[in-house]
């Protein structure tokens, strides 16, 4: 659905992103993470036909984006910072968006206003609160039926009940009408329980992409304990790599990248009184994968 293909671009000398490949597919929610200053704002903006990518493609249908006006159509983005004329209140903004988005339902703007009530349509954005702005943008951008949504910290600034709110209605979106949506979030929590597909930036590099599910699968917190207390946890596969260690009497705890019928056939070999696998949260699994190329982290406390 989108694709990218060698993406750099460059300011003033300064490398945002470097070869960065990625594919969203059609009808998913994508999480797009990474520390601040990773290119994750800057992969958005070209995705976005915003800005220009010095080299390589993006492409949304198969169709280029950058100055596309039939591709662009099919797209809305919110920004971190979201811009407003001056003089506008929501409804001129309404009216704004409508000439632009044939797709654009008055309709359901005006039945969507129900979801946030504390919105007055005749208030001046720019007198609004940021996180009213945010409010705003998100019910426009919904309006306009977009087939992909581009999401950068959409909920940032907003209390627990309308972040609630506002995912229900994404997550609705793209379950009914297959809309495909890329977001940037640093709340890893919360993309956890909304995003099929997780792609990891560090350094405008894209180190991993993989669904959750598989994401989960690869990293692993395991628990073991074996007959004999002086025993220390060996595994000999080369398909396996320990990322972290630590002891707490004859139970050990470690996170290992690599198969898990591997860490069984290790660890089993050994002797165990107690093999257990625990969920690793995508928060973690982003601290270690990170870790692995120097990414200065403190040390994480099980």
């Amino acid at each position: 659905m989108i694709i990218g293909k060698e993406i750099c671009k460059s300011f003033n000398g300064f490398l945002a992103l470097d070869h960065t490949n990625f594919h969203v597919p059609k009808g998913s929610v994508y999480g797009l993470v990474g520390p601040n200053g990773a290119g994750k704002s800057t992969l958005l903006r070209v995705v976005t036909g915003i800005f220009q990518a010095d080299s390589g493609s993006v492409t949304i249908n198969e169709q280029g984006v950058y100055e596309n006006p039939k591709t662009k159509e099919t797209l809305a983005f919110i920004p971190d910072d979201v811009f407003y004329f001056n003089t506008a209140n929501l409804m001129d903004m309404a009216k704004y968006y409508q000439g632009l988005y044939q797709n654009f339902n008055m309709e359901q703007f005006k039945k969507m206003m129900d979801c946030f009530p504390e919105l007055d349509s005749k208030k001046l954005i720019r007198k609004m609160s940021k996180g009213m702005q945010k409010q705003s943008a998100f019910l426009l951008a919904m309006a306009c039926q977009p087939e992909v949504l581009i999401l950068d910290e959409p909920v940032d600034g907003l209390d627990p009940v309308m972040r609630k709110q506002i995912w229900s209605l994404l997550l609705t979106a793209v379950s009914e009408k297959q809309m495909t949506v890329m977001v940037s979030s640093h709340n890893l929590r919360e993309l956890e329980d909304v995003c099929d597909h997780v792609g990891i930036m560090n350094h405008g590099k894209l180190l991993i992409e993989q669904s959750l599910s598989d994401m989960q699968e690869n990293i692993l917190k395991v628990q073991v304990a074996f007959a004999d207390p002086n025993t220390d946890p060996v595994l000999s596969s080369d398909s396996l790599q320990v990322l972290k260690k630590t002891s707490t009497g004859r139970v050990h705890t470690l996170i290992v990248k690599g198969p898990r019928a591997d860490i069984v056939e290790s660890l089993e070999a050994q002797n165990t009184l107690l093999l257990e696998f625990l969920p690793l949260s995508l928060e973690e699994i982003f601290i270690y994968e990170l870790g692995g190329v120097n990414y200065e982290v403190k040390d994480f406390i099980f």
